[in-house]
């Protein structure tokens, strides 16, 4: 049975990998991007280590990460002890994010410039980022316990961020505006979502009510806008030389020895296993304490958690070792050869990348139980397909011109908060997930190595903190406006065929009506 499971998960990990994969290899075989053999030979390794890797992970958050998050949710909802729930979710968020692989990438793209530097910068950026998302949890599941209204949660909390965001600004921190809306974004990766999502399910189960499906949304959403808001508070107080970007970490020369390989996979395993051993020994004091799960589930959940760590080791070695270099180089040579075509293959392979983000498909899943059939998976798939090649494809562009990222976000949050007013709030819910879901760990290992890379040959080394970060936001946001497009476009046509129902009901003959007597 686990073996028919496990090839699914590969196969699904194939049709999601496989596009990104060709198309790159199509892009290096042509003029415009200039890989070497040994390159592309790394590259083709990598994308194969990473289809396992998915496959295994993906086989590990559905027998793990998910169960936990529902019995976490359901069994401390159950115990009516507010104050244990609320600092277990608080823990929670913060060891999942810390275990969450995307920051991880991110993190180690931007350490020299935190305070402490190097490693302790990096660990620095990733608690910081860990925090905020445990408060936001908290904050998510007293919305769900109290009955509150997402929308205007959302409205609040992102008034606060514009207004920490022009303290930054004030500050002279305007270049450091883009990497901490990345941060939002690469918190909501494949470890964060089916877990929070999960606990969503769970608490809202519980509690019940005529919105129970409404509040299995939403907890994502929050999760997004806090470590945002704690990045903006980080980097005030930063320093580092932000007219110099290191990428020396793209290079792919130390990998490709044995010795260097050797110290990459060796780092993967240890970070793994540290992450995923807190948030197994946590769930392991809450089992002994309040859960009492029978022995069969913690045995699943056991065999879950070694899916998971292997499948993350495969998965960020393969990243570290063929995506992110590789991503690097074509960005350069592409933005060297042709600044069109530079934005043409940006839009292209943002209508793919999303496919091989697993959190997509967790989402995707659930929103099609949870809304009984009535927003299909490929629906879904295509507004976020859609949504994701526009944004990478803007964010080339304003790499280009060099212009700010407000031009874009200001606009963009206000488009997706007024048509929060007009679909059901069940679709505002799911849109606001949906942006932290569809920027994963191929955004910020793949693309925005890309647009680094295109941004130094572009518009140099000292321009890359301003004008290249940004683009894992920019993935986040326009699924908010495309998601509730669609629910708007439900809505409309629901009505259309209410109209047209009862025009038909007022024009029929009554010789065609049946009296009964």
């Amino acid at each position: 049975m686990m073996y028919k499971i496990l090839l699914s998960k590969l196969r699904e990990a194939v049709v999601s990998v496989a596009p990104v994969a060709v198309i790159v290899l199509i892009i290096s075989l042509t003029p415009a991007a200039n890989l070497t053999g040994t390159e592309i030979a790394a590259f083709s390794i990598s994308a194969v280590a990473l289809i396992i890797g998915i496959a295994l992970f993906n086989l590990g958050a559905d027998l793990a990460m998910t169960p936990m998050g529902e019995y976490m949710g359901s069994g401390l909802t159950k115990s009516k002890k507010i104050w244990l729930l609320v600092a277990v979710c608080f823990v929670m968020g913060l060891l999942i994010t810390i275990a969450e692989p995307d920051l991880t990438v991110l993190a180690n793209q931007v350490k020299d410039i935190m305070p402490g530097g190097e490693a302790a910068g990096r660990m620095l950026l990733i608690v910081t980022v860990g925090v905020g998302v445990g408060i936001f949890l908290v904050v998510a599941v007293l919305k769900i316990l109290f009955h509150r209204d997402l929308s205007m949660l959302i409205m609040f909390f992102y008034l606060m961020l514009f207004a920490v965001c022009a303290v930054m600004a004030e500050q002279g921190k305007f270049e450091l505006i883009p990497l901490s809306f990345d941060s939002g974004g690469v918190t909501t990766g494949p470890i964060t979502v089916p877990f929070i999502m999960a606990l969503g399910v769970g608490i809202a189960a519980t509690v019940g009510g005529r919105n129970a499906n409404e509040n299995s949304f939403g907890l994502v959403a929050l999760c997004s806008v806090g470590p945002i808001i704690a990045v903006m508070v980080l980097c005030l107080a930063s320093q580092g030389d932000l007219a110099s970007y290191d990428t020396s970490i793209y290079d792919i020369s130390h990998i490709l020895t044995a010795q260097g390989f050797a110290e990459v996979v060796g780092g993967k395993f240890k970070d793994v296993a540290i992450a995923l051993a807190m948030i197994a020994v946590f769930f392991v004091i809450l089992q002994i304490t309040v859960l009492k799960l029978p022995k069969k589930k913690l045995i699943q959940i056991a065999i879950g958690i070694a899916y998971t760590y292997f499948g993350l080791v495969i998965f960020l070695t393969a990243v570290e070792a063929g995506f992110m270099p590789i991503g690097f180089k074509i960005g350069e040579e592409l933005a060297s050869f042709s600044q069109p075509l530079l934005v043409v293959f940006a839009f292209i392979l943002g209508l793919v990348v999303v496919l091989a983000e697993p959190a997509v498909h967790v989402l995707n899943k659930q929103v099609e139980e949870i809304t009984g059939g009535g927003v299909k998976k490929a629906e879904m798939m295509i507004a976020l397909s859609v949504a994701v090649g526009i944004s990478i494809c803007l964010s080339v562009i304003r790499m280009i011109y060099g212009f700010s990222i407000l031009y874009y976000l200001i606009p963009g949050y206000l488009i997706s908060l007024g048509l929060s007013f007009f679909v059901p709030k069940i679709y505002t819910a799911i849109a606001f997930d949906s942006g932290g879901v569809a920027s994963g760990p191929l955004t910020s290992s793949f693309i925005l190595p890309l647009v680094i890379g295109a941004c130094e040959a572009a518009s140099g080394n000292a321009n890359i903190y301003s004008l290249a970060f940004g683009v894992v936001a920019m993935v986040a946001m326009t699924p908010l406006i495309t998601i509730q497009l669609l629910g708007f476009k439900a809505v409309t046509a629901s009505k259309v065929r209410e109209k047209i129902t009862l025009r038909r009901i007022l024009a029929a003959d009554d010789e065609q009506i049946i009296y009964f007597k």
